[in-house]
């Protein structure tokens, strides 16, 4: 990706202070009929010339500006951040699918990095580093009011070398130290495959750029293949590309439509953005199914299908889960998504740097701002059998966060379907998408007209949950019909409640726990 992809904003700010350092003579500049605050910037010429010329030690003309940089953000959201060269060449990487160090995505909380989710099949995961954690230490150096640009630096190195982590963990007194080997980094963000019952099963873990083409020959090889129902898997998906959500969202959408709209200050920012599918995708969606029964697009646009979300989705992954959602075209299933909903747009300052700045929400196609709240599931299901892993931490629990505007402002832990939120002591780990995935199991259940289930720890009400209106109910594919039929156990539901793999993070990864 290059920096001509990307809208390009008259940045005044960067331009005056640059003039300032030149001349103070400077006349007022208006942006948006808004003069520029001269007297601060006279301020911030005086402040910037005391500190290179009496400083106890000498600090060079790029470090200063570099640092005055990064402080206009300190007070701002979560999401907005100045790039330097080497975080403006990893967001190019990470969007393009491939990138050095651990793979884990990661944002701040209290002045220090917070895991936001390992990236799968990467170091990371395979370490046991999980959504939620906070790296306070990085080869015992203190991560306290770090930056996030340098603990990226910290944790990026050659391949085979290794790192320290030590990450404080909800539900854990202890400090967990966690020793990693970096490697380079190839983040495949779509896989596929067949589950029992002629199900398909994709699950999407980034949004790339290749992101939609590539789901596109996933859904044509599950249409050829006759599946007759779709779970498409977008939990512990952090978001990317708002293009590659819309077009995701469009492959599966019949009508033509609104996906997502924006709002935000400037005029650029209010958009409605529209179904639409790459030409690739396109192509694909207008080829005839291998089974000569109509085209892929149409089994895409028809078959039942559900969405699973959890605590780990967020952005792009809430944008497609509410389209969907707000079209009745999938049973949204899990628990209560991230709520990040807010846009942030790159605007390069040169060729290799550039600011990341929320500049507008984002809104579902019935108008509803999931910023805070998140997009709430059709059906809630813990994740196991025995209740939820942990709980993690939401939009609402980041310092700064942008407010939501629609809803009065509450905390996370306590929203919703939340207050029931229960927690088991004793964690266990488990794969998106095996024998044991028990949120899985309960799509499998609703996709086969069976009772559906938030937990099974006992004999009370444990029957799902519903928190949508009439005409979602009327759409979310057999839900009511479903509690009155006799409770069938499909393969991977009796198999997810008698059989669980417990695994004990060390430093050399995940060890398994044989069964006593």
């Amino acid at each position: 990706m290059s920096t001509r992809n990307f809208s390009r904003l008259i940045l005044v700010l960067a331009g005056a202070l640059g003039g300032v350092l030149i001349s103070l003579g400077i006349t007022a500049v208006a942006q948006r009929g808004d003069p520029l605050p001269l007297r601060d910037l006279q301020q911030f010429a005086n402040v910037f010339s005391a500190i290179k010329n009496s400083y106890v030690e000498s600090v060079t003309d790029e470090q200063l500006m570099q640092d005055a940089i990064r402080g206009l953000f300190t007070e701002l959201d979560p999401h907005s951040t100045y790039l330097d060269a080497e975080a403006f060449k990893e967001m190019e990487d990470i969007t393009q699918g491939g990138f050095g160090g651990l793979g884990i995505e990661i944002g701040s909380e209290g002045g220090m990095p917070k895991v936001i989710a390992p990236i799968e099949e990467t170091p990371a995961a395979r370490a046991g580093i999980l959504s939620g954690d906070i790296i306070t230490h990085i080869d015992d150096k203190p991560t306290k009011d770090m930056t996030l640009n340098e603990a990226v630096k910290l944790m990026r190195g050659e391949p085979k070398t290794s790192v320290q982590l030590t990450i404080q963990r909800e539900g854990r007194d202890e400090p967990l130290k966690v020793d990693i080997v970096r490697d380079h980094i190839k983040v495949r963000s779509v896989r596929a495959r067949m589950l029992d019952d002629d199900i398909a099963y994709i699950r999407v873990s980034q949004f790339q750029e290749r992101t939609e083409t590539d789901l596109a020959r996933h859904v044509q090889e599950m249409a050829d293949k006759k599946a007759k129902g779709l779970i498409l898997d977008l939990r512990n998906d952090p978001g990317g590309l708002l293009e590659s959500a819309i077009g995701v969202s469009s492959l599966f959408m019949r009508e033509s439509g609104v996906v997502v709209s924006t709002k935000g200050r400037i005029a650029s920012a209010n958009r409605d953005y529209h179904t639409r599918t790459s030409s690739t995708a396109n192509q694909i969606l207008r080829s005839d199914r291998a089974s000569g029964s109509g085209t892929v697009g149409e089994w895409a646009e028809t078959v039942p299908m559900v969405v699973l979300v959890n605590v780990g989705s967020a952005s792009a992954s809430e944008i497609v889960a509410g389209a969907l959602q707000d079209y009745g075209r999938a049973t949204v299933m899990g628990n209560r998504t991230f709520g990040k909903g807010s846009v942030q747009s790159v605007l390069p300052l040169g060729e290799d740097t550039g600011i990341k700045l929320t500049t507008a929400r984002y809104y579902t196609p019935k108008g509803r701002s999931i910023q805070v709240t998140g997009v709430r599931p059709d059906i809630v299901v813990d994740d196991t059998a025995e209740g939820n892993l942990f709980r993690l931490p939401r939009e609402g629990d980041l310092d700064h966060h942008l407010i939501n505007g629609a809803v009065p402002e509450v905390g996370a832990e306590t929203e919703g379907e939340d207050e029931d939120y229960e927690v088991i002591d004793d964690p266990v780990m488990f794969e998106f998408g095996s024998e044991d995935d028990y949120q899985l199991s309960q799509a499998i259940n609703l996709l086969e007209n069976r009772p559906v289930r938030r937990n099974n720890p006992s004999d009370k009400d444990v029957a799902a949950k519903s928190d949508t209106d009439d005409d979602a109910d009327e759409s979310s594919n057999n839900k009511d019909d479903s509690s009155q039929d006799a409770e069938k156990k499909s393969p991977v539901n009796e198999r997810g409640r008698v059989k669980t793999l417990r695994y004990r993070v060390t430093p050399e990864g995940l060890i398994r726990i044989q069964d006593d």
